[in-house]
């Protein structure tokens, strides 16, 4: 919502573009065919087209609104979605517009019982969180998709009809000039929580939804920072301004403001989002805040927290991305980070298919593997959820007497820490090796470990786009050169690398070799392969190359 007398996008800080119709298309009465279709250039569908073409991988994108959305909507990113933003080449623009952050501040009826630092240290390329509107996020990744010619953006397009068989999928699309179809191997959906996709073909979420409501507004203010910490996230319990109430405030690029404030459950929306309410609330949070300055109203919306999910992920040769998939809670920043996962899951899955790397069975592991991480979202939402928004009185008298006990007791404090997002481990995956040398850590399922190496560069900076096999110490007593030719046979994006001073080809110097070792925890002659998304499929003691060549194939279903 804006306010009167403005227009849907007439923002005070953001231009929204206006995108034409779509010049190529089919002509009535024929079928275009495609590999993949994507329905949805929001983040989510803009990262999985991005993830396809980095992989060679070409796609249709097909969006029924012609600009992004409106309102600054997800806020929060997370330092994993930054690694993938530099894997399908977009992240220079999120670099220099977006606020890193590392610490949150809590304070229950005005008086502070909270303050958490995220982990972060010098090993780590990107900061723990980033604050920037949903409006820069895609048009950074339009930016990034609208150079590849690889990625076909539909805009005023809308898919009417979907049809799935074995083979494919057929769609009906509608746009400015009239119908057409289109004939895709595959089709990701990633339109939203109000998913068309997932309504034409019969499909609903389940799950539970929380009591709690939110109005989120966005105000233009020159409030004072922390010159420490200058992006410091906020929370408000039981303020003096909003009685009762949780308040959650962002500081975001171009001196703006996110306030997310709780409303009654016997007040209709309707109500609590009028604007008139909403400035008389927002006025209230910004003098508790000890802010007596002007400001401006930019924007406002409504948020009732959920738990809902598709039971599968995948129909026929449909896959469900983002909150087509799933919809959950903000508290944790787990939502678009979620999905921007998703999407680089059934990415980099579907281009080594599509290329012929992997069988179609490789396919399987997108449901547990995705599906699996939103039930962990949930349970970590969940309880950010109750704490936020307590759903029973009995809840609400345990959440102020923990915060009660906070104003006195340290260790009280820590039950206001929003558990904020870390990357799931993928160790239920039925793609994930387990051996010998699972006990070690971190051990297969997990994301690789950072390191900081000389010259700015870190090891996550040498992994290669496809798989990367990773050798530790002593390498030349292992046939390191028939496990280069292994992983170069996979697929052209694969590598291997080095690490010791009597590797062949080395990729790191000898106190960059051991200090990498040391993060894995590596034993000598010691094999890890990783995934194209960081994670680690496998590791081996002393591994036969027969061996490795052997679970590549299970692993890729070839």
């Amino acid at each position: 919502m804006r306010p009167e007398g403005k227009n849907q996008l007439d923002s005070l800080y953001f231009d929204y573009p206006l995108f034409e119709s779509p010049a190529r298309r089919a002509a009535a009465g024929e079928t275009e065919i495609t590999s993949v279709a994507i329905v949805g250039a929001g983040p989510v569908g803009l990262m999985a087209a991005l993830t396809l073409a980095s992989f060679g991988i070409a796609s249709v994108v097909f969006e029924k609104k012609n600009t992004f959305n409106d309102g600054s909507r997800a806020i929060c990113l997370a330092r994993q979605s930054y690694h993938l933003f530099e894997k399908v080449g977009a992240l220079e623009p999120f670099l220099r517009k977006s606020l890193g952050w590392t610490m949150g501040r809590s304070y229950f009826r005005g008086k502070k019982i909270l303050e958490f630092e995220m982990a972060h240290d010098r090993d780590q390329k990107f900061m723990p969180m980033y604050n920037l509107q949903q409006q820069y996020i895609e048009q950074f990744l339009w930016q990034a998709a609208s150079k590849s010619a690889l990625i076909d953006i539909r805009w005023l397009s809308e898919a009417t009809s979907i049809d799935s068989d074995t083979d494919g999928v057929s769609i009906q699309v509608e746009d400015p000039s009239g119908v057409y179809q289109v004939r895709a191997d595959w089709l990701l959906a990633a339109d939203g929580a109000r998913s068309s996709v997932r309504t034409i073909r019969g499909l609903k979420l389940k799950g539970e939804n929380y009591e709690g409501r939110y109005v989120i507004a966005d105000v233009k203010a020159d409030l004072p920072v922390d010159p420490v910490h200058p992006t410091v996230r906020r929370a408000l319990f039981d303020p003096i301004c909003l009685p009762g109430k949780t308040v959650l405030i962002h500081r975001q690029p171009d001196t703006i403001w996110r306030i997310d404030y709780q409303i009654d459950d016997d007040v209709a929306v309707e109500t609590a989002t009028k604007e008139e309410i909403v400035r008389a609330n927002v006025s209230s949070v910004l003098k508790e805040i000890g802010y007596l300055g002007k400001w401006e109203l930019e924007w406002w919306s409504s948020y009732t927290a959920n738990t809902l999910l598709l039971d599968d992920y995948r129909d026929e040769r449909i896959f469900f991305i983002g909150d087509s998939a799933h919809i959950v809670p903000i508290f944790g920043v787990r939502g678009l980070n979620n999905g921007l996962i998703d999407a680089f899951n059934i990415g980099w899955k579907i281009a080594m298919v599509v290329s012929g790397a992997a069988g179609e069975g490789l396919l399987d592991s997108y449901t547990p593997e995705r599906r699996g991480a939103t039930l962990d979202v949930f349970e970590n939402a969940s309880k950010s959820a109750r704490f936020m928004s307590p759903p029973t009185l009995g809840w609400r008298l345990m959440r102020d007497a923990a915060l009660s006990l906070a104003l006195d007791y340290d260790f009280a404090g820590e039950f206001a820490n929003p558990r904020q997002m870390t990357p799931y481990h993928y160790g239920e995956s039925p793609i994930t090796v387990m051996n010998d040398a699972v006990e070690q850590q971190p051990a297969p399922g997990a994301v690789v470990p950072n390191v900081q190496l000389s010259n700015g560069r870190y090891f996550s900076d040498l992994l290669g786009r496809g798989f990367t096999g990773v050798v530790f110490l002593n390498a030349d007593e292992i046939p390191v050169r028939e496990m280069r030719r292994l992983l170069a046979g996979l697929d052209r994006h694969s590598r291997l690398l080095c690490f010791g001073d009597d590797c062949v080809g080395n990729d790191a110097s000898g106190a960059e070799s051991q200090r990498i070792a040391a993060a894995f925890s590596a034993e000598p002659g010691e094999f890890i392969l990783v995934r194209p998304d960081m994670h680690i499929a496998a590791r081996w003691r002393c591994p036969e190359p027969l061996e490795i060549r052997t679970t590549l194939a299970n692993v890729l279903c070839r």
